[in-house]
């Protein structure tokens, strides 16, 4: 029997507590869970940088190649302890670091002021801080963090070369971290055993303070401002990372109440750990496909460990990025195989390439924009780029052929016919040249396109017509839609995926993929989201994939879902003024199974 949704529960949630609070910190969630415990300020040491004349270039030169050499020792270091702990793909963060050192560009500059008679430490970080602007100036999430990257490796060369040591924070018992923002030399160096949760002033969802949290399981809350710099170190902090809420010095009876939410959420974690290694069901038995988010081959295996059903975005840009040349077609058979092997028989969906103006890769001649994320980038760049299409298409239908997957091939930022057209000739093309040369491929492949351009979603009912599936992202269809640069703090938290306009988009490519036969999948950070699914499983959602943690928390809450309550729940949503109703209203129908979120 489905539930009333007028029923709501008595009892007082962590939300109420800190909606009552009289000190309410409001940051951004950047990882999910609840901590409690007292705060350990972290700042930048001040390092200053000499400038002054020198006489003997050589020697200086010498100098900072010393400091580069033992930097990139330490960087490797670095990676191997995050490779050890994480066992995930976030110990490439170390690689591009080191790669950073390996640039020539950087390092050049650096060599070129050197040799004009300044200072290694100066001529460093000039040369450090003209790349950083550089990236700041692209409008995208991921170079903004290699901007925060290659500040980070900059003040490692710098220590060494003014001989200091930096990053020495020794934590002595279990504290909350607060800092401005937190590079990942930070994070690595410190003791994973005493941090209970990471506060900043500044940084985004994306951040690196953000992934290496959900990494480690730390909740984490960021871009809460300036005012929690001003928290005196060793004051006791509630911090909740779903809803980036702190509470400062909380009151007996609001810290007692969180100790008991605490306790009940860790029990039902391990409970949907365990509980995720089976099918996702709905309470009225139809079976939902729960699959993961994953970037390479080295964080494969946790889609497998948290009960992925299979695969909904393979990113392929790994093998692209931190690298002198295109990827051969023969590395890339090799590096899609080794993803392939963990998901035997599963369904596995790869994107293709999905660079282009607003991600730099060195060796690929983009043009300069002025609006990045409206330009030249990914299906769009076959006007130009159809070989580099072509080479991933042959290598995809090769490595389809030497594993057992149910392989589905899907091309991002389509906003109309033409380019869905444009990428089938070349998958067709890729076939015809693969059978002439006599080579093994998989002739059984779903094309698909991702829809996160708004033009997209009005325009599903002709675009079902053309694909076998759908994809949304809702990353890029949320801030395409409300027009908000997501990366941008003054607007991001306007660009809410679950605004009603968003939904609407959401809801018209179901309903016309279906009317075509087809599935539709959502892989934007949305899907990964509880309080979100039974919204989407009422819409009609065929598949949910999301980053392999959240899958347990996913299965848990579609096993206490009637889809005809959810039907009804999203009827209810399309029609409300905004996010924050949406989330409301949704937050009530999951607490009245119990289910807080």
């Amino acid at each position: 029997m489905g539930c009333n949704l007028l029923r709501f529960r008595s009892e007082r949630n962590l939300e109420d507590i800190l909606t009552n609070q009289q000190k309410t910190l409001i940051g951004t969630p950047a990882a999910p869970g609840l901590a409690h415990g007292k705060t350990v300020i972290i700042t930048k040491q001040d390092l200053v940088v000499p400038e002054y004349e020198i006489k003997d270039s050589q020697a200086e030169l010498e100098r900072l190649n010393r400091a580069i050499k033992i930097s990139q020792e330490e960087i490797l270091s670095l990676k191997a302890i995050l490779s050890e702990e994480a066992k995930g793909n976030e110990a490439e963060i170390f690689e591009a670091h080191w790669m950073f050192l390996e640039d020539e560009a950087l390092v050049g500059l650096a060599r070129d002021a050197i040799e004009q008679a300044v200072n290694a430490e100066k001529a460093w970080m000039d040369a450090v801080e003209h790349y950083a602007q550089m990236l700041e100036q692209i409008p995208d999430e991921t170079l903004s963090a290699r901007a925060v990257d290659i500040r980070d490796v900059g003040r490692r060369v710098l220590g060494h070369l003014l001989g200091v040591k930096i990053n020495q924070t020794a934590l002595t018992e279990p504290s909350i971290i607060v800092a401005v923002d937190l590079t990942p030399s930070d994070t690595v160096s410190l003791d994973k055993d005493y941090v209970l949760a990471f506060c900043t002033a500044e940084g985004g969802p994306t951040s690196h303070t953000a992934v290496l949290a959900k990494t480690f399981g730390f909740p984490a809350v960021v871009g809460l401002g300036k005012e929690i710099m001003t928290v005196p170190e060793g004051t006791t902090l509630l911090v909740d990372g779903s809803k980036g809420k702190v509470v400062v010095d909380p009151i007996e009876e609001d810290r007692l109440s969180f100790f008991r939410q605490e306790a009940s959420q860790k029990s039902h974690q391990e409970e949907a750990r365990i509980a995720a290694q089976e099918p996702a069901m709905t309470a009225d038995g139809d079976r939902i496909e729960v699959v993961a988010n994953v970037g390479g081959s080295q964080d494969a295996p946790l889609g497998v460990k948290f009960g992925a059903e299979g695969v909904g975005l393979f990113r392929t840009e790994f093998l692209y990025l931190d690298r002198n040349s295109l990827p051969t077609e023969e590395e890339q058979v090799e590096a899609y195989k080794s993803v392939f092997g963990f998901y035997k028989n599963l369904p596995m969906v790869v994107r293709t390439l999905d660079i282009g103006g607003d991600k730099v890769i060195p060796y690929l001649n983009f043009p300069q924009e002025m609006n990045p994320f409206l330009g030249w980038r990914g299906i769009r760049m076959l006007d130009g780029e159809e070989e580099l299409f072509l080479n991933q298409f042959r290598a995809l239908l090769q490595a389809g052929a030497l594993a057992d997957v149910d392989l589905r091939i899907m091309m991002p930022m389509v906003s109309g016919i033409k380019e869905v057209r444009a990428g089938k000739a070349i998958l067709e093309k890729a076939k015809s040249q693969l059978s002439n040369e006599g080579k093994p491929y998989t002739e059984k492949v779903q094309l698909g396109i991702m829809i996160e351009v708004p033009s997209a979603a009005l325009m599903a009912d002709q675009l079902a017509k053309e694909v076998d599936f759908f994809s949304i992202g809702t990353n890029d269809l949320t801030q395409y839609t409300l027009a908000v640069d997501r990366t941008n703090s003054k607007v991001a938290h306007i660009g809410n995926p679950l605004d009603p306009a968003v939904l609407r988009l959401i809801k018209m490519t179901i309903d016309n993929a279906h009317s075509e036969g087809k599935w539709v999948g959502l892989c934007g950070e949305l899907a990964g989201e509880p309080i979100a699914a039974p919204i989407l499983l009422g819409l009609g959602l065929d598949e949910f994939s999301m980053a392999p943690t959240r899958i347990p928390d996913i299965k848990k809450v579609m096993r206490n879902l009637y889809k005809d309550d959810c039907r009804q729940l999203a009827n209810e949503v399309l029609v409300m003024a905004d996010a924050e109703d949406v989330i409301a209203h949704s937050r009530a129908f999951l607490n009245h199974m119990d289910l807080d979120f």
